[in-house]
Parts: structure tokens; sequence; C-alpha cells
């Protein structure tokens, strides 16, 4: 009786685990007047495998949200209906509801995870340059690359747009993003500067606040001619005016 009380210590409450042991009594009790020792130990079986059941009903929560991620970066936010993302997830809609919320929290909890991805793949990229005018190069570029080559071209700029800064944890988590992307271009051009390896005639934070413009200009300009040579010449061009 011990052993099925712990079997279902994680699922059921004081008072479900002592329905459950009432239940049990009697029918052992049944089991053992009527000698049908299969049926007891059947029914056994049937209550140490419930919390095992349980378990495989659940799902990984992380992953579901790398799923639905993909969904919201591929359809944008507005084009996602609820049907696309639990397709994706591959969960009901009730299971969504009762682990993450609605589509809004779902796309908070994406938003936050694409950018966390985000920081992790920079710092990781860019941490064994030994110049950093080289590493600021190819930043530039890398950004490039990213709005004229990847398919969905980056999350948070489509989010701005869709939202137009009214969710303000959406706009939050943004807005921790771009400081990092900011903080991040303003270091490798601070170094560059000391390193006198590009003029430092203006501040590192005017620079670093300019190519942040400069990336949202590219990202509309592919939006609208989907030119990728266009994206490119530009950022030849903007590499050539930081080294003036």
């Amino acid at each position: 009786m011990l052993g099925l009380q712990q079997g279902y210590s994680g699922l059921a409450n004081k008072k479900e685990r002592l329905n459950i042991s009432k239940v049990t009594y009697h029918h052992n009790l049944f089991c053992k007047k009527q000698k049908f020792p299969i049926l007891k130990q059947s029914f056994q079986n049937i209550l140490y495998l419930c919390p095992v059941m349980a378990r495989s009903l659940e799902f990984d929560e992380e992953q579901a949200v790398r799923k639905a991620m993909e969904v919201f970066w591929k359809k944008g936010y507005t084009s996602t209906s609820m049907r696309d993302l639990t397709d994706a997830m591959q969960i009901n809609s009730s299971s969504l509801y009762n682990t993450i919320g609605d589509k809004q929290k779902l796309f908070i909890r994406c938003i936050k995870h694409y950018t966390e991805m985000r920081i992790r793949a920079t710092e990781e990229r860019y941490k064994n340059y030994d110049s950093p005018l080289q590493a600021l190069e190819n930043f530039i570029r890398d950004g490039a690359d990213i709005i004229t080559t990847e398919p969905n071209s980056c999350l948070c700029i489509k989010a701005t747009f869709e939202t137009d800064g009214e969710n303000v944890e959406i706009q939050a988590i943004i807005n921790a993003y771009d400081n990092f992307n900011h903080q991040f271009l303003q270091n490798l051009i601070q170094s560059a500067q000391d390193l006198h390896e590009i003029p430092d005639n203006e501040p590192a934070d005017t620079i670093a606040d300019y190519l942040g413009s400069v990336f949202i200009g590219w990202y509309n300009s592919f939006v609208l001619y989907q030119d990728r040579s266009k994206i490119l010449n530009m950022a030849d061009f903007v590499i050539r005016q930081l080294k003036r």
C-alpha cells in the first residue's frame, strides 16, 4: 500500500490518495474472497502504470516553444493561427493554454527564446577575433547576410513592425536585445578606435546607433526590392566610411 501511495505522490493530493487506497482495499478484499489473483494483479499493474502513462502525456515545453518560434518567424504574428501553432508543437489547444497560455503569451516566450539564441550565437562567433575592426566588418557583413539569405530574416524586426510597440513585454525583450547589440557594437568600435584601426572623430556610441538604424533600413529595402546585391554594396560602403 505504501508503494502505491508513493507512486501517486506526484499526481494526486492527499484526498485523492486516500480515495485510491480505499478503492484498492475493497478491490483486494473482493479478489481475495473470489480467489481472482490474476484480476488482482492486473488491477495493481494498471494503478502502478498510471504515473508512467501520465508522464508520457507531458511534452517538452522548450522544444514546443522552439517549434512555435519557427512558425511565428516564418508567418509573422498576425498570420499565425492557433491551429498552425498546435500542429507544429504537436499538442492540443487545451495543453497549450494550460501550460503556456494564449497566443500572445506564447509569442512572448518565442521572442525571448529567439533573442537569447541570437545573443549566445553572437558571443560565440566573435569571441576569438584579434582585430576589433575585423570583427566589426564581419558583424556588418553578417547582418547583410542574415537580412538577404535567411528565409525569415530577423524575428525581432518583424515583431517590431507587427506589434508597433504596443505590447510592453514584447517591446521590453526587443529593447533588451537592441541594447545588447548596441553595446556589443559600441565596444568593438571603441576598441578599434583605441587601436587606431578606425578614426576616433565620432563617438563610438553614435556610430553604434547609426549602424543599428542602417540594419533596419536594409531590412526594409530588401522587403521592398529583394535585391541582395544592393544590400551587400551598402555594407561595403558602410565599412569604407568607418575607415575614413
